[in-house]
C-alpha cells in the first residue's frame, strides 16, 4: 500500500499521493520531462538532447526547458507532453563503481550547507531499492548499512520471485482485497525482475502433487486464476501432469501420501527464482555506479535534527576504522527493515512499533532429494503452512516456517523447525529423509506491518507501508523481495511529494533499468565460456594433461556459476584468475573459484570472510563443512587486499567459524576442536593483487 495510514503509529500521514504521480505541495498534478538531461549524473545521455514538445501546441516562452535542466510542465490543455528524443538511457558499469573508502569520503564531505537530497538507512533490499531509484532520477543519494549489504533479511529467503499462490488462496478464502492485490502487483513486478536481472533470476516450473481429484480441480483452478492476474506477465500457463510426467519431472515424489492415496498427477507452474543476495549486492553496486554514495559497515549511532525538529541526517560510525562522522541530507529514509523502529525510536524512544517479525527456516540438502530443474510446492501442511523444495545451485532447499519472533540481529533456527520441514517433506517424498543429510540450516526475520493483535502471522499481508513521522523521516516496512522496486519507487515517489527535494528531477527508471552484470548477458553465455575455456582441453592428445592451462580451469559447472553470479562481468572473474593465478576452486565440491575472493573485495565491498561465504558466495547457506574448510584459503586472499596482519587474518577465521555455528546449524555441525579442518594447499596470492583493480 501507498502511505497507508496506520492507527497509534503516532506519524503524520496527512499527505497521501496516488503511486507513480508526484504531486507537490501548491501545485497541480504534473507530469516531469524526460528529454532535457541535468548536470548531477555522469549515467544519463541522449544520442540527440532537444526540447520537448506539446503536442498540439507551440513551444511558447513558458514551456521552453533551460538547457540541461528538467523543468516540471503542466500538459497543455490541446495535448499531452512528449519527447522529441526517447528517453535518457542509463550505461551502468562496474568501472564506475568507487572504493569504499572513495565513498566514506563523499559522505563525511557532506554539510549542512551541502547537504545529500536523500541519506537511506539500511542496506537490504528495501534500502538498496530505494538508492537505485533516487540516483537514477537524479537525486543526491546517500546509503548505509551498519552490517553488510543483505546481512539480515535479505539473504535469507526462499529465493522465489513469485505472486504468492498461499497469498493468491487467502485472498479467496478470506475474501481480502488487500491479498489480491499483492499478487497481482508482484506477478507483475516478478516480469521486470527476470528481465532486469536476467542473470541473478530465471523461470522455474514448480509441481503441485495431488492425491485425490478433488485436489486436482482444486488447484488446477487456483493455479489457472494465478494465470489470469499476471496477465501478459503469466511464464508458462500452468496444466495438469499425469503421474509419468510428473515422475519424469521429479522422481523423488511420493506415489502414495501419508493416509495411502494414490498419486493421480500434479499441477505444474512455473514462477521465478533468483539469487536474493548476489542481486542486493548488485543493486547495491548498481546505485554506486549511478553516482550514489553507499557504505557498508557503517552505523547510524544518532540522528541530525534541524531547529524544526527534522531529521536532516546521521551521526555515523565506520565499523571497520572507528571514524565517526556526520551526514547530512534534506530528507532521510528509514529502510532498516525489522530493525525499523530502532530508528524510529532514535528519534523519538516514545514511537510505537511498526513492525512485527515472523522467522522463516530453510535448510539445505542434498540434490538427490530432488530435481535440479523442478521445485515442489507442499501447498498444505498438518498445521496450514505452505514448504516448499526446490532446486538451488546443485542442491535442494526446503522451507520455510512461519512463526512469531522476538527481533534480533542474529536468529537461529531451531531443531523443532527443522524437524518440521524434514517430517513434511518425508510425507511426500519416496526418499529415505534423515536430520543427517542436513547441510545448512538457517533462519531469517521477515518484517511484517505492526497488525497490534500479535499472535499467529501467517494471515498477516506481506504488503508494504510507507508511511512519514511527525520528526520528517520517511518510513519504508514489510513487502517482499518480489517487489521491492515497485515499493521503492512508491518510497521515492513520497519523499518527492513531501515538497523537500528538488523539483528538477526524471520520473522513475528503474522499470526497464538493467542491473550491473545484466545489460549483455545471454542464456549462451555459460556456453561461451565453455568453449573459450574447456572445449580446447577436450582436444588436447590424450596422456598430455600438462598441455592444460594450469592457471584457469573451468569446467561446464564452473561456467554456469560464473554466468548466474556476475552476469557480463563474469569476463572480469576469470582475467583476475589468469593474472593473479587464481583459477582453482575453493573447495573441490563446489564450482566456486578463488579468484572471486579478490573480485568482491575490489568490485563489490567485501569486507570480512563473513561477507564473502554467506554473501558475495552462498557457501555457508548450502554446504557448512565445505565452507568451514575453505575459511583459511579465504582470508588469505582477503588479507592481501585488504592488508590484513596475520592476527587480523586469524580473527577472521575464528570469527567466520562462529558466524557459521551460530547462524547456520542448530547443533555442532562444524569443528569445535582444537585441531584444524582439513584444508587444501594452495599457493600464496602475489602482493601485486593488492593494487589489482576490477577492470
Amino acid at each position: 500500500m501507498f502511505l497507508a495510514p496506520h492507527k497509534g503509529l503516532g506519524y503524520d500521514a496527512s499527505f497521501v499521493t496516488k503511486p507513480y504521480v508526484a504531486q507537490l505541495p501548491g501545485c497541480q498534478r504534473k507530469l516531469i520531462c524526460r528529454a532535457s538531461l541535468p548536470s548531477r549524473s555522469p549515467l544519463l545521455h541522449s544520442s540527440n538532447p532537444t526540447t520537448p514538445t506539446l503536442v498540439g501546441s507551440s513551444n511558447s516562452s513558458r514551456n521552453t526547458l533551460r538547457p540541461g535542466r528538467p523543468q516540471l510542465l503542466k500538459p497543455s490543455h490541446k495535448g499531452v507532453l512528449v519527447s522529441a528524443t526517447s528517453a535518457p538511457t542509463m550505461d551502468l558499469t562496474m568501472d564506475r563503481v568507487p572504493s569504499r573508502s572513495q565513498q566514506l569520503d563523499r559522505l563525511a564531505a557532506s554539510s549542512k550547507e551541502d547537504p545529500f537530497d536523500v541519506l537511506i538507512i539500511g542496506g537490504g533490499s528495501s534500502g538498496a531499492g530505494c538508492a537505485v531509484d533516487a540516483q537514477t532520477r537524479n537525486l543526491r543519494t546517500a546509503m548505509i548499512e551498519r552490517e553488510d549489504f543483505a546481512s539480515g533479511t535479505s539473504s535469507k529467503s526462499t529465493k522465489l520471485v513469485h505472486g504468492g499462490v498461499r497469498y493468491l488462496e487467502k485472498a479467496v478464502l478470506q475474501l481480502s482485497l488487500d491479498q489480491l492485490k499483492l499478487v497481482y502487483e508482484a506477478l507483475h513486478e516478478r516480469d521486470r525482475l527476470l528481465s532486469n536481472a536476467a542473470h541473478l533470476a530465471r523461470p522455474l516450473p514448480i509441481l503441485t502433487p495431488c492425491y485425490s481429484w478433488w485436489e486436482v480441480i482444486y488447484y488446477g483452478v487456483g493455479l489457472k486464476f494465478y494465470d489470469l492476474l499476471a496477465g501478459s506477465s503469466t511464464l508458462v500457463p500452468s496444466k495438469y501432469m499425469n503421474i509419468l510426467e510428473s515422475l519424469s519431472r521429479l522422481p523423488t515424489m511420493s506415489k502414495y501420501s501419508e493416509d495411502g492415496r494414490s498419486l493421480k498427477g500434479s499441477i505444474l507452474y512455473y514462477d521465478g527464482q533468483f539469487n536474493d543476495t548476489r542481486l542486493n549486492v548488485t543493486l547495491a553496486t548498481s546505485a554506486a555506479a549511478a553516482g550514489a554514495a553507499v557504505s557498508n559497515y557503517t552505523d547510524c549511532v544518532g540522528l541530525i535534527k534541524n531547529e524544526a525538529g527534522k531529521v536532516v541526517g546521521a551521526h555515523c560510525r565506520d565499523r571497520i576504522s572507528g571514524k565517526e562522522f556526520d551526514v547530512h541530507a534534506k530528507l532521510v529514509i528509514n529502510a532498516a527493515g525489522p530493525f525499523a523502529d530502532d530508528v524510529r525510536r532514535a528519534s523519538d524512544p516514545s514511537k510505537k512499533p511498526s513492525v512485527q517479525g515472523a522467522s522463516g527456516t530453510h535448510i539445505t540438502l542434498p540434490d538427490f532429494y530432488g530435481s535440479s530443474k523442478n521445485g515442489m510446492i507442499i501447498p498444505k501442511t498438518k498445521d496450514g503452512r505452505v514448504v516448499f523444495m526446490l532446486p538451488f545451485q546443485h542442491h535442494i532447499i526446503a522451507g520455510t516456517t512461519d512463526t512469531p519472533i522476538q527481533i534480533t540481529s542474529r536468529p537461529r533456527s531451531t531443531q523443532a523447525e527443522i524437524d518440521f520441514i524434514l517430517n513434511t517433506l518425508s510425507d511426500y517424498l519416496d526418499v529415505r529423509v534423515t536430520p543427517k543429510d542436513v547441510l545448512s540450516a538457517w533462519c531469517g526475520i521477515r518484517p511484517l506491518p505492526n497488525s497490534g493483535k500479535g499472535g499467529n502471522t501467517q494471515n498477516v499481508v506481506r504488503d508494504h507501508v510507507i508511511f512519514m513521522d511527525d520528526d520528517g523521516m520517511l518510513n519504508v516496512t514489510g513487502g517482499k523481495w518480489t517487489t521491492y522496486r515497485s515499493m521503492a519507487e512508491q518510497a521515492i515517489d513520497a519523499a518527492l511529494a513531501s515538497g523537500r527535494l528538488p523539483n528538477d528531477v526524471l520520473p522513475c527508471q528503474t522499470r526497464d533499468l538493467k542491473l550491473l552484470g545484466a545489460k549483455n548477458y545471454s542464456y549462451q553465455m555459460k556456453a561461451n565460456i565453455s568453449q573459450d575455456y574447456q572445449v580446447p582441453y577436450r582436444n588436447l592428445p590424450l596422456g598430455k594433461p600438462e598441455l592444460r592451462d594450469p592457471e584457469v580451469d573451468v569446467d561446464t559447472e564452473i561456467a554456469a556459476h560464473l554466468s548466474a553470479c556476475y552476469g557480463d562481468n563474469c569476463d572480469r572473474v576469470l582475467s583476475l584468475a589468469r593474472e593473479q593465478q587464481l583459477g582453482k576452486r575453493l573447495v573441490p565440491n563446489h564450482p566456486v573459484l578463488e579468484a572471486e575472493v579478490i573480485y568482491t573485495a575490489q568490485a563489490e565491498y567485501c569486507m570480512t570472510v563473513e561477507d564473502f561465504i554467506s554473501r558475495r558466495s552462498r557457501l555457508a547457506f548450502l554446504d557448512v563443512r565445505s565452507c568451514e574448510a575453505a575459511l583459511p584459503r579465504i582470508s588469505e586472499i582477503l588479507a592481501s587486499v585488504h592488508g590484513w596482519s596475520e592476527d587480523k587474518r586469524k580473527a577472521e577465521v575464528e570469527a567466520a567459524r562462529d558466524f557459521l555455528i551460530n547462524n547456520f546449524t542448530p547443533g555442532p555441525m562444524v569443528h569445535t576442536d582444537s585441531s584444524p579442518p582439513p584444508t587444501a594447499k594452495f599457493p600464496k596470492v602475489p602482493d601485486s593483487s593488492r593494487e589489482q583493480v576490477a577492470a
